[in-house]
Formats: C-alpha cells, sequence, structure tokens
C-alpha cells in the first residue's frame, strides 16, 4: 500500500532546534505547542489594576458604558504613561480632549493593549480621565471578537497607582446610545458585516461625560472582575491573554466633508420649525472618516445621516459615480435626536466609509441650526514614499486611485472594503501588503496580518480565510496564499528570524493539502470553501471540478506553496522537508502537463477531462512553468485573447473564464513569466473604464458591483513599479535589485521606490537613435540592470545608460 504523502512529511525531524524524535512526536502529534510565532514571549506590565465593568449592567450582550477617574493635580507631570484595553473597543478622552482609542483588532488569545501620554491634556485642578466603552454583542461587525464588556487601564510608573482600574472608578450606562439593529444585508441588497449605525438621543445622552466630574447622571462604582492575564501567564484570572500593540495609531486628520450638491428646506444652514428638509454632500471621492454634525436649538428634531459609496438609480444600479440627477441614496445611516441645547456635537463610535451623505431633517416645534459639519479622516499612518509618472496621464489616475483604495482599506488591520466587511481575507491581503512594501515602504501592518492569520489556525492545520472575526471561514486555497504571504516578506524584508518563526505554521498547511494530493499529484477533492476566483464558470468562486477533484487551478496554488515554502526551509529550515516539498511540487506539475495539458488549444484546461479553460490557470501555468518548456509566451498570447470574440468565435463550444480584478495580479505574474510584461499596460483597460465611470476607488469587480472600494483591485500601482518601471527584489531579504524595465508604448517614465535601504530611482527616455535610463541606487546596495537581453552591474549613486534602439522598438 502506497504511504500518502504526510506520512513522509511526519517521518522528516520537525525542528532542528528540539531532539529529532522529539521535534518529530511534537509537530505530528500536537502541531501547535511550538511558541506562537512572530510573538515576543514578554509579559505585559500589569500587576496593579482590575480588569472592571459595570456592576449591574449587561456582561456579555450589547452595552455601552462610560468609565471615569477624577485626578486632582497641583502640578501636571512632564509624562503621564498608562496602559489601556477595553473589550470590544474604547475611545478615550482626558477633559473632554480625545487622547486614543483602541485595542486593535485581535481575538481573545492575543489581546491588544494601547500605551498613551495623557500629560498633554491634563491642568492644574481637576481632570477627568474618561473613556466610552462598547461591546455591540449580536450587532458587532463581524471583524470584532469579544468576551464581555470591560475596561482595564494602569499607571506605566510601578510607584504610580492613582489611575489604575478598580472599583475607585466610577460607571455609567451610555444613556441615550445605541446600535441601529437591522438586517443590513438584506436593506443594503449586498452582503454587510461591518459596523451597524448607531442611535444617539440627545434628549436622554449625557452631555458632560467626559468633561465633569460633578455627580449628575447615574455614576456608580465600577464592580472589578479579576487581574489581567498576560500573554503566556498560567492560570490567568480573566480571559484576555494581553499584548501590546505594536502598530502606531491610526492617522486623525481634518479632510474636506463635501460640498452640497442638492438640498430642499434648508437655508443659509436654518430649517424652519416643522420642515422636513434634506441636504446631499458629496466629497467627489470616497474617504474613512469619523463625521461630526454640530446642531443648535430644535428640540426634539430628528436628523438621519446615511453613508453610501454611489448614489443610485431607479432600478438601484450604481452607473456613473458622477451622476445625482434623478437619483436616491442608500446605505448605513446614524440617527440622532435633538435636545434644544446650543453646538451639540453628534459623532458615532465608529468611523464610516462615504463619498455620498445625506441628511434627512425633521424638525419638531422650533428651528433647527446646523452649526457646522465635519469630518476627521482615519486609517493605518503609512505615507506615500513610491512614485510612477509618464506621459500618460491616465495612468497618473490608475496610480493615484490605487493608492487611495489602498489607503482606505488599511486601518488596524488590512481590510476587503471599507464599507462592506472591513475584513482581513487572505486573498486581498497579500496583495495589499506588497502594495506597503512597494509605495510606503511600510512593512508594519503587513507583519500584524502574516501574524493574525497564523494565529487563526484550526485544529486540522488550516488558517482561516479572514481574520480577526467571530464568524470563522475557512478557505483551503487562502492557507495557501498565506504561505506566498511569508515568502513575499521573505523576499522584500531582511528578517530571516521572523519568516522562520513562521514556518511551523507553513508546515501544518502543507501536511493538510498534501493529504489530499491525489497518487497521480493532483488535488483531489477538499472540504470547505475552495475559492479561487469570481468568475463566469466558476461557481460561487470555486474553478471547475472533476467528480474526483483534479482542479488545475487549486493544483497550481497548492504548487506555487510548496515551492515557496522549499525556498524559505532550504535555508531556514529543514532541507528534508524542502526536497519533499519539491518532489510534491514536481508531480503535481508533471500530472498537470499530462492530464490538463490540450496541445489543440496550446492551454492548461481547468481539469483532466478538459472541457472547460481559464485565464486564471494558464496565467498560474506560466508563472510557474508548469506549461510545456518554450510554449510560456504563446500561452500568454493565447490567455490575453480570451477577452476577443473573434476569439471566442473560433472556438464555438469551449467554455473560457476570464480573471476578475483580483486575479489579474496572477495574470500579470504570467506576462512577467512569459516575457510580455511590455503588454502590461495594455491590460489596464478595466481600471480606464473605472475612471471613465467616475470611481474614486477601485471596484470589487465590473458592474453591477456591490463594492467600490475593494483592497484586491488596487494592484496596478504595485506593477507599474514592478513591471513597467521594472523594480524587482533579485535576492531574498531584497539584498540586491534587479531592475528590467517594460515601458510598453511609453516614450518616457520616471519612478521612484523605497527599498529599506534608501531609495531607488529609475528615469527613462526614448530618443529617436537611444533608450536613455537614468539610476540612482542607495548606498551599500547592490544590483543589475537588464535590457533588451543584456546585463549591466549597478553600482551605489546615481548612473546613466544610454543604448542604442533596437529595429523592434
Amino acid at each position: 500500500m502506497e504511504r500518502p504523502p504526510y506520512f513522509v512529511l511526519a517521518c522528516v525531524p520537525f525542528r532542528r532546534s528540539l531532539p529529532s524524535f522529539l521535534a518529530l512526536y511534537v509537530a505530528f502529534l500536537f502541531p501547535f505547542a511550538l511558541p506562537s510565532a512572530g510573538v515576543a514571549q514578554t509579559a505585559p506590565p500589569f500587576s496593579r489594576a482590575q480588569w472592571i465593568a459595570p456592576p449591574d449592567g449587561p456582561q456579555k450582550d450589547r452595552g455601552i458604558d462610560y468609565f471615569r477617574r477624577i485626578l486632582t493635580e497641583t502640578q501636571p507631570p512632564a509624562k503621564l504613561q498608562v496602559h489601556v484595553s477595553a473589550d470590544a473597543r474604547f475611545l478615550l478622552y482626558v477633559n473632554g480632549a480625545f487622547a486614543g482609542e483602541g485595542p486593535a483588532h485581535s481575538d481573545l488569545a492575543h489581546w491588544k493593549y494601547e500605551t498613551f501620554d495623557l500629560a498633554p491634556y491634563l491642568r492644574k485642578g481637576e481632570n477627568v480621565i474618561a473613556a466610552v466603552v462598547w461591546n455591540l454583542g449580536v450587532d458587532a461587525a463581524a471583524a470584532t471578537v469579544s468576551s464581555r464588556t470591560a475596561f482595564l487601564m494602569e499607571s506605566a510608573d510601578p510607584a504610580d497607582s492613582t489611575l489604575d482600574t478598580n472599583d475607585a472608578w466610577e460607571v455609567e450606562p451610555a444613556t441615550g446610545r445605541e446600535p441601529i439593529s437591522l438586517d443590513y444585508s438584506k436593506v443594503l441588497l449586498g452582503y454587510y458585516a461591518a459596523p451597524p449605525g448607531e442611535r444617539i438621543d440627545g434628549t436622554r445622552y449625557d452631555w458632560q461625560w467626559s468633561t465633569s466630574g460633578a455627580a449628575v447622571g447615574a455614576w456608580k462604582h465600577a464592580a472589578s472582575i479579576g487581574t489581567p492575564a498576560p500573554f503566556g501567564k498560567q492560570n490567568g484570572a480573566t480571559i484576555w491573554a494581553l499584548q501590546p500593540d505594536t502598530l502606531p495609531p491610526m492617522e486623525r486628520s481634518p479632510v474636506a466633508f463635501g460640498k452640497i450638491v442638492r438640498s430642499d428646506g434648508f437655508t443659509h444652514k436654518d430649517i424652519p420649525a416643522h420642515t422636513h428638509a434634506h441636504i446631499l454632500f458629496d466629497r467627489g471621492a470616497l474617504t474613512t472618516a469619523y463625521p461630526a454634525f454640530t446642531f443648535s436649538g430644535g428640540r426634539g428634531a430628528t436628523i438621519r445621516a446615511t453613508y453610501a459609496e454611489a448614489l443610485l438609480d431607479g432600478q438601484n444600479r450604481k452607473g456613473n459615480r458622477n451622476e445625482i440627477a434623478g437619483r436616491h441614496i442608500l446605505g448605513v445611516a446614524d440617527e440622532f435626536t435633538t435636545d434644544g441645547g446650543d453646538h451639540r456635537t453628534f459623532t458615532p463610535l465608529e468611523w464610516r466609509a462615504w463619498r455620498y451623505l445625506e441628511l434627512d431633517i425633521a424638525t419638531a416645534g422650533t428651528p433647527l441650526h446646523l452649526d457646522d459639519a465635519t469630518a476627521t479622516f482615519t486609517a493605518f499612518p503609512f505615507h506615500l514614499a513610491g512614485s510612477f509618472q509618464s506621459e500618460d496621464p491616465e495612468l497618473s489616475r490608475i496610480w493615484q486611485t490605487s493608492w487611495l483604495t489602498a489607503r482606505l482599506d488599511a486601518h488596524d488591520t488590512y481590510m476587503d472594503t471599507p464599507y462592506w466587511e472591513r475584513l482581513q481575507y487572505v486573498g486581498d491581503t497579500r496583495l495589499q501588503a506588497l502594495i506597503s512594501y512597494s509605495l510606503a515602504g511600510d512593512d508594519r501592518l503587513a507583519r500584524q496580518a502574516i501574524d493574525a492569520i497564523d494565529h487563526s489556525r484550526t485544529a486540522d492545520g488550516l488558517t482561516q480565510s479572514r481574520y480577526p472575526s467571530n464568524l470563522p471561514q475557512i478557505i483551503p486555497p487562502f492557507s495557501l496564499l498565506w504561505i506566498g504571504m511569508v515568502h513575499d516578506f521573505w523576499m522584500y524584508r531582511d528578517d530571516p528570524s521572523y519568516v522562520q518563526s513562521h514556518l511551523p505554521g507553513v508546515e501544518t498547511v502543507l501536511r493538510w493539502h498534501l493529504a489530499h494530493q491525489r497518487p497521480d499529484g493532483l488535488l483531489g477533492t477538499m472540504p470547505w470553501w475552495n475559492f479561487g476566483d469570481w468568475s463566469k464558470g466558476f461557481h460561487f468562486g470555486v474553478p471547475p471540478q472533476d467528480p474526483d477533484g483534479g482542479s488545475s487551478l487549486l493544483t497550481l496554488q497548492f504548487i506555487e506553496a510548496l515551492r515557496n515554502a522549499a525556498h524559505m526551509e532550504t535555508p531556514l529550515g529543514q532541507p528534508a522537508i524542502a526536497a519533499l516539498y519539491q518532489e510534491a511540487a514536481d508531480r503535481a506539475a508533471n500530472a498537470l502537463r499530462t492530464k490538463c495539458w490540450n496541445g489543440s488549444l496550446g492551454l492548461i484546461a481547468d481539469t483532466p477531462a478538459q472541457n472547460h479553460y481559464s485565464q486564471q490557470a494558464n496565467a498560474l501555468a506560466v508563472w510557474l512553468h508548469v506549461v510545456p518548456p518554450g510554449s510560456e509566451r504563446a500561452v500568454m498570447q493565447t490567455v490575453l485573447r480570451f477577452d476577443d470574440p473573434a476569439y471566442l468565435q473560433a472556438h464555438p463550444g469551449v467554455p473560457f473564464s476570464t480573471a476578475s480584478y483580483y486575479f489579474r495580479f496572477y495574470l500579470a505574474r504570467g506576462l512577467e513569466a512569459a516575457g510580455l510584461s511590455d503588454r502590461y499596460l495594455d491590460t489596464l483597460g478595466p481600471w480606464r473604464q473605472m475612471i471613465a465611470l467616475g470611481l474614486s476607488t477601485w471596484a470589487e469587480e465590473p458592474e453591477p458591483t456591490r463594492s467600490d472600494s475593494h483592497a484586491w483591485s488596487a494592484h496596478p500601482a504595485y506593477d507599474m513599479l514592478r513591471l513597467v518601471a521594472g523594480i524587482s527584489p533579485a535576492e531574498p531579504g531584497f539584498a540586491t535589485v534587479l531592475i528590467e524595465p517594460h515601458p510598453g508604448t511609453l516614450k518616457a517614465f520616471s519612478a521612484k521606490y523605497p527599498h529599506p535601504r534608501g531609495e531607488i530611482a529609475v528615469t527613462y527616455r526614448q530618443s529617436e537613435l537611444t533608450d536613455r535610463f537614468e539610476i540612482a541606487m542607495p548606498r551599500t546596495l547592490a544590483g543589475v540592470f537588464r535590457w533588451q537581453g543584456k546585463t549591466y552591474a549597478l553600482r551605489q549613486g546615481a548612473q546613466t545608460f544610454d543604448i542604442p534602439r533596437s529595429k523592434e522598438r
């Protein structure tokens, strides 16, 4: 009886750091007994404070509460550092001024705490340290993991326990504040998993909760519910395993609210009594921000603020995003009721995503004045360090729109869409991390993502498809793409110990897939959701399969993961494991050539039955050099014709599937492997069409699309640097660089790339006789420049290459 491949893997010594037999035993029977990958084994500083909660409020049900401590200072200190956490989220204020937020999204086994310096907000005399804490229970966003309502604060100074949370703190329910509980997916006509809208009743609201220590309201002493449990602590008394948040604070900066483009019942910010008014604002571009609406007077008026990516026509179609006439708004909404006071500011606890915002206002017996409407932008604090410019102004639009999309889809985690889901999916996140390395020169959020997905691992070794999440979802191919994320990090960042810490997780993913590899080398049928791409002919995203499996696309993703893992294992782990991976990859590749290659069409079929073909499978087969040697160029030329009606008419009865916006990233990898990168710019037609439709960020899929801001569509900016400017790592850790430009039809371009050692700059100018390249390299970085099949050594500093133009160009 033939041994299944996973048995062979189990017989290889698992980690060099353990005795061979013990390592084998631990790895095979208890694959998660090794130290958590990517996490420093250091104890948080909590030793005095207690987790606190309302003494008589809901525990695991939804609740919003205010916590406060009054601090009297005769002379404010120069520094007052505190560590703060909560379940599920908090906003911290000192004397009414915003001081911080958190905790960063995570899970109970890796719960985050934040650190703030409160000194800049303190004054002589009485100071109010206050936090609003919310736990929305069943109404919470899918990305929110929670146990029960709780709050925690401790001074970083071991000699100062004044602000440590205990029963000396006070708490009151946030009366007048509640989530709007709806079936948002049904109301919004699309899958929705982001935070709900919020209702604030100003007639019941405590307007002084963060500014006054007076005994008004329903303040009570908080209840202590247990001592904090640092990550790794034995027999912790509370469920949150605390770790410091390694991310920087999210950006908060003023941003334009938008201009009024339609209104009725509204004149110069005044709405008369007994009036129903509508005010529609258009920002011109999507944002992620905290809106704030300030009103005076108008007791009993109701305001509904609706947020949307686009307006809809009578058939609920988006169409051109700039069109307003005859269109209506449908979206997540907040609701406010005014108490008649002056300068009352309403803002939701959660940030909102919108381009269009409509205020629907109904006044009661007194007029209402709109004092102001402002917005505070928030996102991960990326800074654009890369650049790409050319004579084609539309390419600049594509670059800018890709960057805006990437920014709005990055907060304390990456997310697929800031409006609809806010979930960190592996397929999207892999591309987002590459954008972060290449455009921002920043790997901080990518590390968070790699760690989080590793922490999501289930008992059988697979990672979850998205994490953190309170709704588990398993997509086995996304576990393979997570291995790709680890490998990408290895190529772009010089931190081998970090990569090595994730190899145990890589091994568990591949062990599971090796158990599903058929004797012929292809992957068999697999449980869970084997999503490949949103494409015609892929049932609910799953590529075609025969009754016994044999999907070429899934097998190709398996091959990529095996090769990536072997590439990392050889220098960082176990060469014997690397050899096993390579053998499994070779068997899978040989099976694809033998069973799925159709010589008459010159394509890889989607299954051995050879009754369906896709751009997805063929692009991967070319990228991974699985097609017969020498056929790569011809295959990709054929693949590019899948959108050509003439080609389809010439092959009646042959089903073809084309790549989505997302999978066109891998289509570009096929072009690169086939030596056709000069055709990359020709493939940007879908992005040019989105610009023509007025989108300010990239859509999830072609019309009709649910989401107008989807991170997986932002990859053209990455490939402007990698393919057009030709800048890519030549070795792991980006130790050396390869610059191999492919300007296509461009006659000039300039690009800058933020390498960890400094900026790489490439400028191209085409003249009648020569191609001129001006390249500037940072100190200590070596590399090669390749053009028209010739290779030139690169040195640090500036250098110029004037190369006679070939007849082909």
